[in-house]
């Protein structure tokens, strides 16, 4: 990392300016836009013991986002790196959760800035949410990603994506059971059933499957559920027709939080085998990560897309997700919003086996 694009830099600290308070410089301007939401550290940069205890300690109590970048092939003390947002690193030196692989650290580094500067205030939701992961029950995190979800959808950042996607028709009704429910003996096999819209998880399917495990939840002779999807793929997010069209956001909390999935698939872990293919985007790996077994095909992808939306992830990912892979590299899922690959899925966790079994 050269001296022109590192700490002196635009958006660039060294760990010395960041143990100096840099950071804290304040958020908002005048009118309560957002100031630099993301910053990038240098790692490359040295700094003695005291020096570094003191980023650590700065790390810890700011509010931008801090994501620390090292090229060369000398790793930075693990609490530094714990206490940032995320550490870019090559792939040989990424070893625990807080870092993430990458041939190209600067690069992916500029990726993460220019996707925070387009939706800030998302980014900063995002970032805020998933320190506090794993903190709290699951019941309390769902909680807060939906009430944070509902005071986005009210935001600026996504009333631009809606303007620029433009109206889109409500979907169709379905033409067959939007959920497919088989039981033999104490297995219970459940399938999304609406292939015509890639599984999207929308109202129907959303109440369908919330009736489908409901069984299971009322049934303790139901030992194993196997959750899949017929189609292209098992589930490709939420129906983007329907996005933007609850009554109020008050309403819309509630009906994430309870008459959603993700507390059942939680309840329900021990006992729930989701099986993936295609594209799995948004709900389409936030509600299987809930599950206590995640097995894909081996071409099978996973994509966080909803900061770019101005929004986060709202079916449960910034409390599913973390707690497989921590809560680092899901910052990197979900603000590149970038695909990532079943090897890599399931190298970091997000995955628990690889299956070349065609699905279901």
């Amino acid at each position: 990392m050269t001296a022109e694009t590192s700490a002196s830099g635009p958006g660039w600290l060294s760990p010395a300016a960041l143990a100096d308070g840099e950071a804290h410089r304040p958020l908002l301007d005048g009118p309560g836009g957002v100031s630099e939401p993301l910053l990038l550290v240098d790692l490359d940069s040295r700094a003695d013991p005291e020096v570094l205890d003191r980023a650590v300690r700065a790390a810890r109590s700011c509010d931008r986002i801090l994501v620390g970048v090292m090229t060369g092939a000398r790793r930075p003390p693990e609490e530094l790196a714990s206490a940032l947002d995320l550490t870019l690193a090559p792939p040989d030196l990424a070893g625990s959760r807080c870092f993430a692989g990458t041939p190209d650290p600067e690069g992916d580094a500029r990726l993460l800035l220019a996707a925070a500067t387009e939706a800030p205030q998302a980014a900063l939701v995002l970032a805020g949410l998933l320190r506090g992961a794993g903190r709290q029950g699951v019941s309390a995190e769902l909680d807060a990603e939906s009430l944070a979800y509902s005071t986005l959808l009210g935001g600026g950042e996504f009333r631009r994506w809606l303007e620029r996607r433009g109206p889109r028709p409500l979907p169709p009704p379905a033409p067959r059971p939007p959920v497919l429910t088989e039981r033999t003996g104490g297995w219970l096999h459940v399938t999304l059933n609406r292939p015509e819209r890639r599984n999207a998880y929308g109202g129907v399917v959303r109440d369908a499957l919330v009736e489908a495990l409901q069984v299971a939840a009322l049934d303790d002779t139901v030992e194993h559920v196997v959750l899949d999807g017929a189609g292209p793929c098992f589930c490709s997010g939420g129906d983007l027709a329907e996005f933007g069209t609850a009554p109020d956001l008050a309403t819309a909390h509630f009906v994430r939080t309870r008459a959603g999935t993700g507390r059942l698939l939680h309840r329900l872990a021990g006992r729930v085998e989701a099986r993936l293919h295609g594209s799995c985007v948004g709900a389409g790996i936030e509600l299987p990560a809930f599950a206590g077994r995640v097995v894909a095909q081996p071409d099978t992808t996973f994509c966080l897309p909803e900061v770019g939306m101005g929004l986060i992830p709202g079916a449960g990912g910034t409390v599913s997700v973390p707690r497989r892979i921590g809560r680092w590299r899901t910052l990197l899922l979900a603000l590149s919003g970038r695909a990532l690959d079943a090897p890599t899925a399931l190298a970091w966790g997000l995955i628990d086996e690889l299956d070349d079994a065609p699905s279901g």
